[in-house]
Order: C-alpha cells, then sequence, then structure tokens
C-alpha cells in the first residue's frame, strides 16, 4: 500500500474519531493530510522507499493560535496511534508527521510562513522546495488556511518570472547540449561530455515543468514526475536514453541528433503557448527572446543564465 493511502485510511479509520471525541470544537480548524518531503508525498515510494525517512502517519496542521491552545494536548493523543520511526532518519530528510503549525510546515520551504512574497522569492526559491511544499494530500481542510496557502505556492508564481526561469532552462540547455556536448566529445573529455549531458537533461526536465506551470521535483525524481506531465512528459525517455543508452561508432552522432530532436520539440511548445517566434533551431535565440519579452524592467535585465 502506498504511503498517501495508508495515510489516508489511519486518519478515516482512527485519527477523524480521535479529534471529534477529543476536539470537537477544532474539528473544522484543524488541516489533515500529508505532504512535505519523502517519495510517499508524490506517490512514488515503494518498499525500498520504507527504509529510510519514512514515518507512517499523516499531518495535522494549525493555525499559531489554535496550535498554542491544543498543540500539545492533540499530540498527545495523536502519539500513540502513530508509534515510532520504523526507518533511519537523515539530517535532511522528511519534516515527518504529526501535529505542526501551518506556518512551520511552510517555513521549511519557503523561508516563510506561507507562500512567496515577491518576485525575489519566486526566482531564487528551489523549485523542489516549492514542489515538496505542494505535494501529497489534504484529507480535510474545513478552516481553508493551509489550503489557501498550498494554492497560491501552485498557482502564484508571477508570469515575469515563469518566463526569467525558462529563458534560463532554454540557455542552458543550447551551452550543455547543443554546443559542449559535441565540443567535448571532439576534444576527447568523455567525462566531460556526460556531465555536459546531465546538465542538458536537468535544465531540459525543468524548463519541461515550467511549460507545464509546475513545479520540478528533488533531481532524483525528475524523469519520474516528467512522465506525469501533460506536455512534453513523453520527452523523459528520450532524457533517459541520453544517459542510458550506446552512442554510435562516431561517438557523437546518435545522442546529438537525441539533443536536436528534443530542442525541436521544446522549441515547438514554446511557438504554442506564445514564448517565442523565431524559427532558430539553436535554443539561445528562444532564451534571448523569451526573455525580451518579460515587462518587469529588473527581470528582464537580469543574466539570461540567473534564474
Amino acid at each position: 500500500m502506498k504511503g498517501l493511502e495508508a495515510a489516508r485510511r489511519l486518519y478515516d479509520e482512527k485519527g477523524a474519531a480521535i479529534i471529534h471525541e477529543h476536539f470537537p470544537e477544532y474539528e473544522e480548524r484543524i488541516a489533515v493530510g500529508l505532504a512535505g518531503s519523502g517519495s510517499q508525498c508524490l506517490g512514488f515510494d515503494d518498499e525500498i522507499s520504507r527504509d529510510h525517512d519514512f514515518e507512517p502517519g499523516f499531518c495535522l496542521w494549525l493555525t499559531d493560535v489554535d496550535d498554542a491552545r491544543i498543540g500539545i494536548e492533540l499530540a498527545r493523543k495523536m502519539r500513540g496511534l502513530f508509534g515510532s520511526r520504523v526507518s533511519q532518519s537523515s539530517a535532511l530528510g522528511t519534516a515527518g508527521i504529526g501535529v505542526m503549525r501551518i506556518s512551520d510546515f511552510y517555513r521549511r520551504f519557503t523561508g516563510l510562513p506561507g507562500a512567496p512574497e515577491t518576485w525575489q522569492d519566486w526566482l531564487y526559491l528551489p523549485s523542489y522546495a516549492l514542489a515538496q511544499a505542494v505535494s501529497g494530500e489534504v484529507f480535510r481542510d474545513d478552516l481553508g488556511e493551509f489550503s489557501r496557502i498550498r494554492h497560491d505556492i501552485v498557482c502564484g508564481m508571477p508570469e515575469d518570472v515563469r518566463r526569467k526561469k525558462l529563458a534560463a532552462r532554454l540557455a542552458l540547455m543550447a551551452q550543455s547540449g547543443q554546443y559542449n556536448y559535441a565540443r567535448c566529445l571532439a576534444h576527447g573529455e568523455n567525462g566531460a561530455a556526460m556531465l555536459a549531458v546531465s546538465e542538458f537533461i536537468k535544465n531540459t526536465a525543468e524548463a519541461v515543468f515550467l511549460l507545464n506551470r509546475r513545479h520540478a521535483p528533488y533531481y532524483k525524481w525528475l524523469l519520474r514526475g516528467m512522465r506525469g506531465l501533460e506536455k512534453l512528459g513523453e520527452l523523459a525517455d528520450a532524457l533517459e536514453f541520453l544517459l542510458t543508452g550506446d552512442n554510435d561508432e562516431d561517438g557523437k552522432v546518435l545522442k546529438s541528433q537525441v539533443i536536436e530532436d528534443i530542442c525541436a520539440q521544446i522549441v515547438s511548445e514554446l511557438h504554442t503557448q506564445g514564448l517565442s517566434c523565431g524559427n532558430w533551431d539553436y535554443l539561445e535565440k528562444h532564451a534571448f527572446d523569451v526573455q525580451s519579452h518579460i515587462g518587469n524592467a529588473s527581470i528582464r535585465a537580469l543574466h539570461v543564465m540567473e534564474g
């Protein structure tokens, strides 16, 4: 059973009754679900996932005021339900389950008690942190405060920031995949060529998430998450081939062509979304074109690879 399914079942079968019995006046104020770090919050967990940073249970999110009133007692009532950690933990692993303030949950990912507030916040916060903040599922949230912030993070990125981040991804794709990969091979630098391919894959996947208006997850789940996207999700197989497939006897032609095919599909989607008007094959020109249409002058003036 997946972690999300187990968490919902535990809440439905036992957790809801504990809240109803002991905290009836707060029943409609406690948000419940499972979100944050960990593969279980993405629905990607399996048996292997349960040996590290895994805790069975769910999260209960309280406002600061409600936490001051019932947080300690609610945690005590739930402690017996969840039991103890069943796997090893790491310092940068999951924030876990149980009772927590709404503000503390979001501060872990955004550095703020809620969604990013300025364009600088949106531009420089790592995409994987925003993806973790809105992962998983909310089982109940009558008050709506937790879900309001969650919605703001999902949908609130300014369009100018999306364009800036996309321009940076396109520029880096051009530099690493269309330019440096073949040149590294020509120099006999096979290790450097693989680093160039890795950079191309990472930036391509992140560009696809941006084209889908989604936050890209942690690198380990980039390709897995990409396969579920509506637009260009099928490119994940081609990206995986660049990492794991064999090249041709010349050492460069086949994978270089795959890179160009991927770039062509990215250009097509840029045209579909009205983000770039040019017919260039080289993505660097599209990067500058995307950036030139940013309305905010301060964002538009940044280096094309920034963000």
